[in-house]
């Protein structure tokens, strides 16, 4: 039977391979491949995909814009994914530790990690939102049904009356004609009403203040629920990926769960099809906008959280000879897959609110927290047992955040452990993760004033974006031009059993670094100043914003500087040279992995990297040729000899 041209992998490891030698004993190992996948999903698949993916879609032409997302899926995210899974898995370290292939490089580390500080903090103060919403709901009535409440102003309209007016106007158009009556009607659905989901989220939930400098008073209830939310990251986290990597059998299968439970619902209602169709009609036209196509990139490349450190990290606590390139093409799919399927879940829902106020689609559509707690909630105060559907949506957001949350700690607490590396800090693991969620809680109670929402807005525009890219495009370079492609293909073939397929070798040197480029370009091209409905972010506050996005690229040259100066020789290319040289610790991290190239002096590796199979079968043949030899010598006092001079 012809030999296929690469190990089929069992459990995750190649075959032949002993499994426990393929155990990190001391810095800890997934309990099996389902953990770190359901982890690695419940990280790329975020809020992002449920709130700002269906609006990018039909902004962007519907149907038409699935064809440039596929595309950059292919070519820039599937590549991208596999490339950090790599990396991270045959290091087994974090976003700092891997850095050896190229110390002067371990600025990109440093970037990484503040690049996943500034998104820990906020993404948890949305997760406590959530949490907020989710014990508000647990009511007979939810609290943003009706205008009757003290919060209230008098230009709230609710939606749980006679075609979308308020009783006093519904009073009023009573006494009217019948044609009188019509045309009252059609002036109201015209004019800008202000719902009491919004007037809820904005003067009950946030009490928000007019200024981003005005912080006013801290929300309690937000801050208790901000505790709440940082308790339940770190008791999650506790043994590190030991008891993660059980809590995502809930936390990462339950969110699909409740989609289809929404989704079924969504689809029974009245006007349902109308919101699907807005959805998906393809606008073919806007194929040749080029802003639909740098959209796309975009969303795929923030969507699967690459360069935030996160990947390399859940990947760093792999088996050795792991397939992660299964992995990547597995979790990348079911991400996007599940950003398609969530906008069936919301455009249902909203085209059943559309229709209920005899309005447009557009109008009820929104992103970004305007849709997760102002838009959809109010959609769901139309549906019988509106309680139920609340709670369900609520918890659902709790879940996909903290599936991103656990991923943002354990990078970050994963970076200190592995750069400070002493015996006790690694028993002591649960101590550093209990620091950084205290830390990660202090720094989020500014986020919890009544200014609060204009910090976080300012933080998830400016914290996670052009910086990103930059810092993945100098990845991608350094992988494969400083450090060379050969020697990471050898590399990535040594850990798998067999190269990485020529489509991802292109990629990698060359598709991807142009699309990330591309992206650049385009968020440079695109930028407009931030903006909260009607309020304009003032100066200062935008520069606060552009010194948060370059801390973290700033990183980049300080450390190389750093590190070329404290690296050997006389002149500064000599020391550029030695700086970017791979460090003698680089590689694998278990002994019985570093054979080849990586070979200890004095051990039998050879300097070829080979093929796994291929090493194993000389192994057992001078393993045979060593029998035949002990049984045939043997010395005075019985023992074998291995020796096979004539003296012995």
């Amino acid at each position: 039977m012809e030999e296929k041209p690469f190990s089929v992998i069992v459990n995750g490891a190649v075959p032949g391979e002993p499994v426990k030698t393929d155990k990190n004993s001391r810095r800890g190992n997934w309990g099996n491949q389902i953990e770190f996948i359901l982890t690695s999903v419940g990280y790329a698949v975020g809020l992002g995909n449920v709130w700002r993916f269906p609006y990018l879609c039909y902004r962007n032409g519907g149907g038409a814009f699935m064809f440039p997302y596929f595309i950059m899926l292919v070519f820039c995210g599937i590549p991208l994914f596999f490339l950090e899974l790599s990396f991270g898995q045959f290091a087994s370290q974090g976003c700092l530790g891997v850095w050896r292939i190229s110390p002067m490089f371990k600025g990109v580390g440093y970037g990484m990690m503040v690049v996943s500080t500034y998104i820990g903090i906020y993404y948890n103060v949305v997760i406590c939102i959530a949490f907020y919403y989710f014990f508000s709901s647990m009511t007979n009535l939810l609290p943003w049904t009706y205008c009757n409440n003290p919060w209230n102003t008098p230009t709230c309209n609710g939606v749980v009356t006679p075609r979308g007016i308020n009783n006093t106007l519904a009073n009023v158009t009573r006494s009217l004609v019948t044609g009188a009556a019509e045309v009252a009607v059609e002036v109201v659905n015209k004019t800008k009403r202000t719902s009491p989901s919004e007037e809820y989220w904005k003067h009950y939930v946030l009490q928000i203040s007019d200024d981003i400098g005005n912080f006013g008073e801290v929300r309690l209830p937000i801050l208790g629920c901000l505790a709440v939310s940082w308790v339940v990251v770190f008791l999650c986290l506790i043994r590190g990926v030991k008891s993660s990597g059980k809590v995502v059998y809930f936390t990462a299968t339950f969110p699909y769960v409740v989609l289809t439970i929404l989704f079924i619902r969504g689809i029974t209602l009245e006007g349902a099809v109308t919101g699907i169709k807005y959805y998906l009609t393809p606008q073919w036209h806007k194929i040749l906008d080029a802003k639909v196509w740098g959209d796309a990139a975009s969303q795929i490349f923030y969507s699967l959280g690459c360069a935030w450190g996160g990947l390399i990290t859940m990947a760093s606590y792999n088996k050795f000879h792991n397939n992660c390139y299964r992995d990547s093409i597995i979790i990348s799919i079911t991400n996007c897959a599940t950003s398609v399927y969530a906008g069936f879940v919301i455009f249902s829902i909203l085209g059943f609110m559309a229709h209920h106020l005899n309005v447009d689609v557009s109008e009820v559509a929104d992103h970004g927290p305007g849709l997760a707690f102002v838009a959809y909630p109010e959609a769901l105060t139309l549906l019988p047992i509106s309680p139920l559907w609340s709670l369900l949506f609520f918890f659902m957001l709790i879940l996909l955040g903290l599936g991103t949350q656990f991923c943002l700690l354990e990078t970050l607490v994963t970076a200190i452990v592995d750069e400070i590396g002493t015996d006790w800090i690694v028993r002591n693991k649960t101590v550093v993760t209990g620091g950084v969620a205290i830390v990660g809680f202090l720094l989020g109670v500014p986020l919890t004033t009544q200014a609060g929402i204009y910090w976080l807005l300012l933080m998830d525009n400016y914290a996670a974006s052009f910086s990103l890219v930059i810092i993945s495009c100098i990845m991608c370079i350094c992988i494969m031009y400083v450090y060379g492609h050969k020697k990471y293909f050898k590399d990535v073939e040594m850990m798998l059993g067999f190269p990485p397929p020529i489509f991802f070798r292109v990629c990698w040197r060359f598709v991807s670094p142009i699309i990330i480029s591309f992206i650049l370009i385009f968020t440079v091209i695109q930028y407009k100043p931030i903006t909260y409905n009607d309020y304009v972010y003032p100066g200062w506050s935008l520069a606060i914003g552009f010194l948060m996005a370059m801390s973290s690229v700033i990183c980049i040259p300080i450390y190389a500087l750093y590190k070329i100066a404290k690296s050997e020789g006389t002149t500064f290319l000599e020391r550029l040279k030695n700086s970017c040289k791979p460090d003698v610790k680089w590689g694998p991290a278990l002994s019985e992995h570093r054979i080849g190239l990586y070979a200890t002096p004095g051990s039998e590796g050879e300097v070829e990297v080979r093929p796994l199979k291929e090493e194993l079968r000389e192994k057992e043949k001078e393993d045979e040729k060593r029998d035949e030899i002990s049984l045939t010598i043997q010395g005075s006092n019985g023992s074998t000899e291995h020796n096979t001079t004539p003296s012995a």
